[in-house]
């Protein structure tokens, strides 16, 4: 058994609807399980849909459009798309009335997507002749709390799912299941969504709790790439990386999967592939617990630009307990998540997301130290073995000096498998360029 994730734009039409079910067709001998994302940009008509519907306007014209057209197109008839229509036209009616819209009920919203791609997915191969199944991710056991918009699934998922899913995976359910990705739903019947990356979490999850052979992440690259190919036209495929380097790949820009998605398969070991929908002989890149191959010193480079970087210099940091507590406490306080960090006897520099609004933090941060803050930084990441930092460090550094690009912060991560380095924006394509010829010729 091996299970599958398609995302919104491999289903964004009858045509994709096509490739993607010719590619499960490929795999049925391996008894796949198939999660699915909404449709194209579904996710988005739908919340602009509550928007409108909270100023009084029930208009559902380019959702209902986008999947009859894509029904009529595939020739198939799916009268639970219809069903599912009127309960959308039904719940942004109520919104309309009320003129609110709560997280519970943007969930409730949202989950539309989700359940009507499945149900096209499942009429068309059906129709094609590989009997499937369509399956809200509740059917086969996902519960979750009732942190809307953001929930977390509980420990009972791990017993669930291979219970509902038992029948296939020995071989006495003929039907593909089509399970929606992103969704669940609370102890008390309420659906609610993962979050980010939830559709992955979704898939890791499934595979994860059943032992499947491998879960497959479907995109349009073959697999993980040494470094951004819009950037670097040599760019070549990774045959395979650990969930560490993974998981960082992803906190640095790179669009892989979501660092949450990973924990079902630390859990469990179950390997993780990344194939490229439009060359689905390419083995693409395997995802595992520890390398099991020679692998070159570094493994990719990646990066992630609209950094803003806070100066925090104090002598009152010299010897003094809780300084950094005391700093720490005013990111929690005003809710911003910390990207690299470095420190010394009297100062510490750290990163944030440039779309996060500062004034209020740097405004406290100012009553205990000299506080700066620079804007227009991107932070360039090799994801590497750590144990050779000095080599990494001193060959890339050279690299960079023979053009005359400074660094202006360097942090080495606790999971030792990154090396990061601040630049300025304008330069980050440039160091990544140079990076990339250093490391990998």
């Amino acid at each position: 058994m091996i299970v599958m994730k398609f995302g919104g734009s491999s289903v964004a039409n009858a045509e994709r609807i096509r490739h993607v079910a010719s590619i499960i067709e490929a795999y049925e001998k391996e008894r796949p399980v198939v999660v699915l994302s909404a449709m194209g940009d579904t996710t988005d008509h739908l919340l602009e849909a509550a928007d409108m519907a909270v100023q009084g306007k029930v208009d559902i014209e380019k959702v209902e459009k986008l999947h009859l057209d894509t029904a009529k197109e595939l020739g198939i008839d799916v009268p639970a798309i219809g069903e599912l229509l009127g309960e959308l036209k039904t719940l942004l009616t109520g919104i309309s009335m009320l003129r609110e819209l709560t997280k519970r009920t943007k969930d409730y919203l949202v989950s539309f997507g989700e359940r009507m791609s499945v149900r096209m997915m499942a009429a068309y191969l059906s129709k094609n002749g590989s009997p499937a199944k369509f399956y809200d991710a509740w059917d086969v056991g996902f519960v979750s709390d009732s942190n809307y918009m953001s929930a977390h699934l509980l420990d009972e998922v791990w017993g669930n799912i291979p219970s509902a899913l038992q029948g296939y995976k020995e071989g006495l359910q003929k039907e593909i299941p089509i399970v929606t990705g992103f969704i669940a739903k609370d102890k008390n019947g309420i659906i609610t969504t993962l979050g980010r990356g939830g559709s992955d979490l979704t898939a890791t999850m499934i595979g994860a709790a059943c032992g499947a052979e491998e879960i497959q992440t479907w995109k349009d690259v073959d697999g993980i790439l040494t470094t951004d190919p819009r950037i670097v036209k040599e760019a070549h495929p990774v045959p395979e990386v650990t969930y560490d380097e993974a998981q960082e790949l992803a906190m640095f820009g790179s669009q892989v999967l979501h660092p949450r998605s990973m924990v079902p398969c630390r859990k469990s070991g179950t390997p993780v592939r990344v194939k490229n929908s439009y060359n689905i002989k390419s083995p693409g890149t395997v995802i595992v617990q520890k390398h099991e191959k020679e692998t070159p010193p570094v493994t990719a480079i990646t990066s992630v630009k609209g950094v803003t970087l806070i100066d925090i210099v104090s002598a009152g940091m010299l010897g003094a307990c809780g300084f950094l507590a005391h700093v720490f406490n005013q990111f929690l306080k005003w809710n911003i998540s910390i990207d690299v960090i470095a420190t010394s006897e009297i100062s510490v520099s750290l990163t944030v997301n440039t779309k996060a609004d500062l004034s209020g933090l740097l405004e406290d941060l100012s009553k205990v130290a000299d506080v700066q803050a620079k804007t227009e930084k991107a932070i360039v990441t090799l994801i590497c073995d750590a144990a050779h930092s000095s080599k990494i460090v001193a060959k890339g550094f050279d690299a960079l000096a023979k053009e005359g690009v400074n660094v202006q912060m360097i942090s080495q991560g606790a999971s030792k498998v990154n090396i990061s380095m601040l630049v300025d924006e304008k330069d980050a394509n440039q160091v990544v360029s140079i990076l990339h010829k250093a490391y990998f010729g």
